[in-house]
């Protein structure tokens, strides 16, 4: 099984390229459900949890070809055709859906288009029970019949779904994208109150209006869909992973270094700005995307409460918590969306964190240095917050686990590399 190990106290500066979204990705890629005809996904990332969609796709009867790389926008990625002429199969099974929770998003799609589906309640980061509630209510409001049985969910709706008004009791990223779709091909008008504001989310509703959806209210919580009898294929340029973009942004405040972040966009990242701009971090736009440095302050503690986008990330909450630990004086991180986040808190203590757990908040006292030690990742953000904490320690850190991280960040020892880390994997037997 593959390691990374870091040898700490390099100040990283030059430029990256930031990948494209995992998290607009995958619902981009059961979109393709939607419809007969060819959807053309540009910048895809290659990942893990990219390969896992794929393969839970071509299961369904999706075609996949990889139609070469683009290098546009300021930033490269892969070409991907994904064409489901024929929907060979509605069952989604547990082998595949168990290694990712993202998977649930093909019971939207599927049950629209072919008025049946048979999804495995998912898997993923153990990161809290992250129900599937919230789908199957509001499938069952546009008009499904849902039954949960032997751990899958069986879904019917062979007169087809009927739009409704749907009101979200809280924010969910993963329920609007699958309720979005489905009501694409739903008869009549649907209301999404409440819904998920996040960039990944209005990426998935331009690519679906491309696709010839009828979508009003894209960005804001409330979003109207008006159902038509059928999607056409399209071509859509996946955007910037703002999660990657926002661990690099802390790869070079936790150094003292000085990044450009190739094709990042600042506007998905105006909480987390606010907050580092008050660390100690300086940003500044560029023709290519932005900088981020930290060359003329030391970093300061600051409070974080994570939030529904556009509140602070809670993907970027194990990240922050590296990063404070580098700073001067004591940070609040309190983390109001997943209940079992803090499971990177041990790690960082073996390292010499100083942190104290108080239920959903954790007490950071920053310390003049880490020590490199061995670690273990524990889902994707955490693995990712070792490997800064890794880059601002002193010797060497050995991350075990690191299938949590790729399913998030591509080529990231690469990347760090080429801003001057000391960082590298050691592959196979190897790393035993």
């Amino acid at each position: 099984m593959d390691k990374i190990r870091i040898r700490g106290g390099k100040s990283l500066h030059g430029s990256l390229h930031v990948s494209g979204a995992k998290n607009a990705a995958l619902p981009l890629m059961a979109a393709s459900l939607l419809t007969d005809q060819t959807l053309t996904l540009v910048n895809l990332p290659h990942l893990a949890d990219i390969t896992t969609m794929a393969n839970l796709l071509s299961q369904h009867g999706v075609s996949i070809h990889m139609n070469g790389h683009a290098a546009e926008g300021g930033h490269t990625g892969r070409v991907v055709e994904l064409s489901a002429g024929t929907i060979a199969s509605t069952t989604a099974p547990y082998d595949l859906v168990r290694k990712m929770r993202a998977s649930v998003l093909v019971l939207g799609p599927l049950l629209a288009r072919c008025g049946q589906a048979q999804v495995s309640l998912p898997g993923g980061c153990a990161i809290g029970t992250r129900p599937v509630d919230l789908h199957i209510q509001g499938l069952e409001q546009l008009g499904a019949e849902i039954e949960l049985r032997e751990g899958y969910v069986h879904a019917r709706a062979p007169r087809g779904l009927t739009g409704t008004r749907i009101l979200f009791p809280k924010v969910s990223v993963g329920a609007t994208e699958n309720l979005l779709m489905a009501a694409t091909l739903a008869r009549g008008e649907t209301i999404l109150a409440n819904a998920a504001r996040e960039p990944e989310v209005s990426d998935l509703a331009h690519c679906l209006v491309a696709m010839g959806a009828r979508i009003e209210g894209i960005g804001t919580d409330t979003l109207r869909v008006i159902g038509v009898d059928g999607l056409h294929g399209a071509t859509h340029q996946v955007i910037a992973d703002r999660i990657e973009t926002g661990t690099y942004v802390m790869a070079a405040a936790i150094t003292g270094g000085d990044i450009e972040l190739i094709g990042g966009r600042m506007d998905d990242l105006t909480a987390m700005i606010a907050v580092l701009s008050k660390a100690g971090v300086d940003f500044e736009p560029t023709d290519r995307g932005f900088r981020a440095a930290r060359t003329r302050r030391p970093l300061r503690g600051v409070d974080v409460m994570t939030e529904p986008y556009p509140g602070f990330p809670t993907d970027l909450q194990a990240q922050m918590m590296a990063l404070m630990c580098a700073a001067e004086g004591a940070a609040m991180i309190t983390e109001t969306i997943f209940e079992n986040r803090f499971m990177h808190v041990p790690e960082l203590a073996r390292m010499g964190a100083d942190i104290t757990v108080h239920g959903a908040s954790a007490l950071v006292r920053g310390v003049p240095y880490l020590t490199g030690a061995p670690v273990m990742a524990t889902d994707l953000r955490a693995s990712v917050s070792l490997v800064l904490a890794g880059l601002f320690a002193r010797g060497e850190t050995v991350l075990n686990r690191v299938y949590h991280l790729d399913r998030g960040y591509e080529r990231l020892e690469e990347k760090l590399a080429g801003c001057g880390a000391d960082v590298e994997r050691i592959r196979g037997e190897a790393a035993a």
